[in-house]
């Protein structure tokens, strides 16, 4: 913003007691930043697509790629990005890797995200 609208802000009546009432439940920048950062991992297409897929069932890779009609390689790529976000989890099984959602606060996301896109 530039200091000339922060001047012309100031002849604008602030509601100081909101102000003040909003500053004690603002998360610190760090936390806004993670957010942001989730919400990234939430924009891309793909992405979502497997979110979707794990909020039905537990699949390995080469369900994914199936699934989506993608490459396992494409499918693997998405999958780390998705786990150093810490929306989803592993498990192995003999030689097959299984993934799944990594708790209910995603799939609470994907569901809340879904709902709100399908509002009239």
């Amino acid at each position: 913003m530039s200091e000339r609208n922060i001047e012309s802000c100031s002849f604008l009546c602030v509601h100081e007691e909101v102000v003040a009432r909003v500053q004690k439940h603002l998360p610190e920048e760090g936390q806004l930043l993670r957010l942001a950062d989730l919400f990234k991992t939430f924009g891309d297409g793909t992405r979502i697509r497997i979110l979707y897929v794990l909020l039905q069932a537990e699949v390995c890779v080469c369900d994914l790629a199936r699934l989506l009609g993608m490459t396992q390689s494409a499918v693997s790529h998405q999958l780390r990005i998705l786990k150093q976000a810490m929306l989803i989890k592993s498990r192995r099984d003999g030689k097959t890797v299984f993934y799944s959602l990594a708790d209910d606060h995603v799939a609470t996301l994907l569901r809340q995200g879904m709902e709100h896109v399908c509002e009239d």
